[in-house]
């Protein structure tokens, strides 16, 4: 019989994907985060043209030149982080990146803290990287709780905080104000930031964006194409950081994957050099379905924070109601898929079309009722 490694059975397939498998053939789907856009066609271009160059060797460990530089221009342009190519890493989507972040910090029995309810593969990643996952619950209004994890970081224990903002499940955007307290206190306490940024470009009405990284130095930054140019299955984001921190990581890259996909890569410099106009479209998209998905939500009583970025909501809903509203072929997520503290609440993305929301929130209504 096989034996498996410990730390791989210690964790289970996501329960996002469980739902989504289990969905039936006419069923709507809000449960994945993946946008319903297609690539813009200047980015498509860029792929094939590196494939008819004959662009399909490895390339360097932390990606092609070109495209760390424009990286690099981007944080420095866009989100006053101080920043040259020799400070990123391009890797395989923002999953890439996470993993050799924290493969490359976390000796075993460290801690690692993130937000409960947060992203699943935060506590997985950290898992598999020998360490101890430190769900710290949200406020009531889905914010973090700055003290609570003051608290953390005076454990020595404690390694990392992976800051994500704006937030997935909650669509939550913390302010400035916090995010600067978040890098501060963690700097005090020697602990590093992981900060994943990959829905930046999703920020609804008066909610401001800012980068981790401006606060502070001992901060990773972690983003990506998929969600910003509709590039998910291209496979492609990046990590910013120190050269310190760089010279280390890399290694990880080196060893488990080697490179991103060559073609992936001239892609994603079309992407971050080329017109913007995509991603405007498709936030002003966004912003209109959220708006008809809480107006519905609203309309049935069931309670639900606005959310403020990304492009999901996590209204209050009872385990049995989800499992209802799946029945009845909406595909929706139960919040405890994203940690304990998200009992009685479900993320359910609206990331498809007004028609489809209008009809799930139709679907939803006969079992609420």
């Amino acid at each position: 019989m096989t034996q498996f490694a410990k730390r791989v059975q210690a964790i289970d397939i996501s329960g996002i994907r469980k739902m989504f498998e289990g969905a039936g053939p006419d069923a709507i789907n809000m449960g994945l985060g993946q946008p319903d856009f297609d690539t813009p066609e200047n980015i498509k271009a860029a792929a094939v043209a590196a494939l008819a160059a004959g662009k399909t060797g490895y390339t360097n460990n932390a990606g092609i030149d070109e495209l760390r530089e424009a990286v690099a221009a981007k944080l420095s342009r866009e989100n006053n982080v101080p920043c040259e190519a020799k400070n990123v890493i391009i890797t395989a989507g923002g999953s890439g990146a996470l993993n050799i972040a924290i493969q490359s910090l976390i000796e075993d029995g460290e801690k690692v803290v993130f937000n409960d309810p947060g992203f699943v593969s935060y506590g997985a990643l950290t898992t598999l990287a020998g360490g101890m996952p430190c769900p710290v619950r949200l406020g009531s209004d889905l914010h973090l709780d700055v003290e609570a994890l003051k608290e953390q970081f005076s454990d020595p224990k404690t390694k990392v905080f992976v800051l994500n903002n704006p937030a997935n499940p909650t669509g939550m955007v913390e302010s400035p104000e916090t995010v600067r307290a978040v890098v501060e206190s963690a700097a005090d306490s020697g602990v590093t930031v992981i900060s994943d940024e990959v829905y930046e470009k999703f920020c609804y009405g008066d909610a401001k964006f800012v980068s981790a990284a401006v606060f502070g130095d001992n901060v990773i930054t972690i983003n990506a194409t998929s969600k910003t140019y509709a590039m998910t299955g291209w496979r492609i984001g990046f990590l910013a950081a120190s050269e310190e921190i760089i010279h280390e990581v890399v290694k990880v890259q080196q060893y488990t994957l080697a490179c991103p996909t060559s073609i992936a890569q001239y892609a994603a410099l079309a992407a971050y050099t080329g017109p913007q106009d995509s991603v405007a479209a498709m936030k002003a998209e966004y912003e209109e379905r959220r708006d008809l998905l809480i107006a519905g939500l609203s309309a049935m009583g069931i309670p639900v924070n606005r959310p403020d970025g990304a492009f999901y909501a996590f209204p209050q809903i009872p385990a049995d109601t989800v499992q209802k509203i799946v029945d009845a072929g909406v595909i929706i997520t139960p919040g405890t898929a994203f940690g304990s503290a998200g009992a009685g609440y479900a993320r359910m993305s609206y990331a498809t079309s007004q028609e489809n929301i209008k009809e799930a929130l139709a679907r939803m209504a006969k079992v609420v009722r």
